[in-house]
Order: C-alpha cells, then structure tokens, then sequence
C-alpha cells in the first residue's frame, strides 16, 4: 500500500557535515505487528534513531522524506524525487548518505542515483531487508528481532557511509557492491542479493577528491536541469520486451506498437548471450523504431555473463540499430536508459551518451 508521510525526525546538530543522512523510504526494513504492515515513518523513525544513537554512532541525521512506499510501488517519478531529496541535501555540503528501501526494486533504485550522481563524490550506501527490525511477536514493545537481517544491514550500510568512500552500493547480508551491478536473486531467502565488483561507468566516474570549483559546476549542472529531470519523470516509461518461443513477426507486432509514444528506451531480454529471433519483418522494424527515436537495448535473461556478439543469432540485431547492453544488469540497462531519457533532450545525445557509458566501462 502507498503513503506519502511527512518524516520530521531530525537531530539538533545540522550544522555537522561529516554527518550521515539517512533517508526512510519504507519497505519490509519497518513493517510491524500480525499481521505485517508498515509503521508510520513519524512512529518508526525516532524508535530508529534512538536505537542507532544507543547502539551505533550520534554522527547521523533524519533527512525527511516525503515519499515511503512499498518499494514495488515505486515509479519514475519516485526515482527522481530520491535524486532531487539527495542532491539539494548535496548542494550544502552534505555527501554521506544512507537509504533504507524495500527488497523489489533496491538494485533499480540504487542504478539510478549511481547514474545522477555519476562524476560527483558523494557516498551513498542502499540497504533494506528480507525480515522486519523489530520482532512482530511482541507487539507491546519495539525489540530489535535478533533473527531479522535488518540490524546487520543498517550497520554495514552506517558503516560505509561514514567511511565516506565516493560512490553508490548496495549493502545487503554482510556485502556491499556498486550499485549497478547489484540485483535480487532469491524472493525470500536472508542472501537475496548478489554483484561484483568489476564494476565500470558509473562505479569508476566517482572522484575521491573533487576540487571545490568542479564540485560547485556538478552542482549547478545537475540543479539546471532537474526541473525538466522531475517534468520528464512523469510520463517517461522504458518498455521491456522478454522474449519466449514466439516467432519473430510476434515481437516485431510489439515493437511497432511501441511507435505510438515518443521516443524512448526500450529493453530487449534475449536468449543467452542476447540471442533474438530473427525475420527479415522484425530486422525492418527495429529501424523502424530507431528512426522514431527509440534507443533499443538488448540484454540476456541469464543472471550472469551479460551478451556478445559471437553468436550469429543475436549479433544480426546490431547491424539494425540496437545497442548492446554489454554486462550490465537488467536493473542497470533500465536505470541508465532511464537517466538518459530524463536527463537528455535528444535521441541523438541519448545514443551519443550510451556509448560513452559504454567506452567508459
């Protein structure tokens, strides 16, 4: 269920910048009681903070949040509301952060902001959890659940973020991983995520020192162009096309429907290494959409390895205008689309963008 709350839990010293911030957005990290449902932030979050205060460090913040949700629920104007809560928080000095969400879409979220925020120093560390913080059979008090993994994740995640390493992960399980290589596995098991760290743009575009006047111009860049970053937001969509044992001519009727909405990312999940059916209808398509302005991306439905061009079942999509998504994740192919399509005006400078992104792997 959605809720929008207004979070007012905030510590006397703000004028700290070493502080952490931390950011609630929801999730099963602070639902509660029989059956489970989510606390109100204004309830959850000083019970947070006074446990955090108790057991971990002072050096942390509230930063509130108008937007807690299931993370399921969680659309792209979310995802750039998150951007724009972070980077005015950026823009006074602040760059440690911590943002506790839900398990659905933490490695969606956690691309994202590692592309806004991509050439910049800040630290930010997503986490969430598989089990609830407080243990739901007492319902009279707020304990700490010593079987949930919500407690070890928050730790990890305070941990990074106050170490201040310039980048995005996600922490999740006693590991941490760029962000954009992270995504969910398993639907209900304590180890639900996995990544790496051969990680390439935007994991290697975070500078560990910035001089003051590139980090003034990163800032005034990125307040420039959030006003049409957040109007873009609400009607950007990134259609993903997953393809099965249909034949061809099938996905070419998907994608022409796809010519009725201005131009945009569209995902295709192959077979294997990116392999696609092939008819001479859906190879006349795909330009088709290209020259509309569409940026076509293929990926794999395999969870590792990412495509290639070795196999001439899919390396025949290339030659008609579809981009390779290389080794990225599903959750990165989208955030990345998504950014382009929020943070560019053009198809031109999106397609020009991707494959910088990509040489910068």
């Amino acid at each position: 269920m959605t809720a929008h709350i207004n979070t007012t839990v905030t510590t006397d010293n703000t004028s700290d910048l070493n502080q952490v911030q931390l950011i609630y957005a929801g999730g099963t990290f602070g639902s509660y009681g029989k059956p489970l449902s989510a606390l109100p932030a204004d309830t959850f979050l000083p019970l947070l903070l006074d446990k955090i205060y108790q057991n971990l460090t002072s050096e942390i913040e509230v930063l509130p949040n108008t937007c807690v949700k299931d993370s399921s629920q969680l659309s792209p104007a979310d995802l750039a509301h998150f951007f724009e809560l972070i980077l005015m928080r950026y823009a006074q000095g602040y760059r440690k952060f911590v943002l506790i969400t839900g398990t659905d879409t933490l490695s969606y979220l956690g691309s994202f902001l590692a592309e806004a925020f991509a050439g910049s120093d800040l630290c930010l560390a997503l986490t969430a959890s598989m089990r609830p913080l407080f243990d739901a059979n007492d319902i009279h008090n707020y304990h700490i659940d010593a079987h949930s993994d919500a407690w070890g994740n928050l730790s990890e995640a305070i941990g990074l973020a106050s170490h201040g390493e310039p980048g995005v992960s996600i922490t999740f399980a006693g590991e941490s991983w760029p962000a954009q290589t992270v995504q969910k596995i398993h639907s209900h098991d304590l180890m639900a995520f996995t990544g790496h760290q051969r990680a390439g743009y935007p994991a290697n575009s975070y500078q560990k020192i910035l001089p003051a006047t590139r980090r003034h111009n990163w800032i005034g860049d990125s307040q420039h162009k959030l006003p049409a970053v957040l109007e873009a937001a609400k009607d950007t969509i990134i259609p993903t096309l997953y393809c099965v044992p249909n034949s061809a001519d099938w996905l070419a009727t998907q994608l022409d429907n796809l010519l009725s909405l201005p131009p945009t990312g569209v995902i295709l999940m192959g077979f294997g290494a990116g392999n696609i059916p092939y008819s001479d209808k859906l190879a006349a398509t795909m330009d088709t959409v290209a020259a509309h302005g569409h940026i076509l991306v293929c990926t794999t439905q395999c969870p590792y390895g990412g495509v290639s061009e070795a196999y001439a079942a899919g390396s025949w999509q290339y030659e008609h205008q579809v981009l390779s998504a290389g080794r990225l994740t599903i959750p990165a192919v989208y955030a990345r689309l998504l950014w382009l399509h929020l943070a560019y005006d053009t198809p031109a400078r999106r397609r020009q963008r991707w494959q910088y992104s990509v040489n910068k792997a």
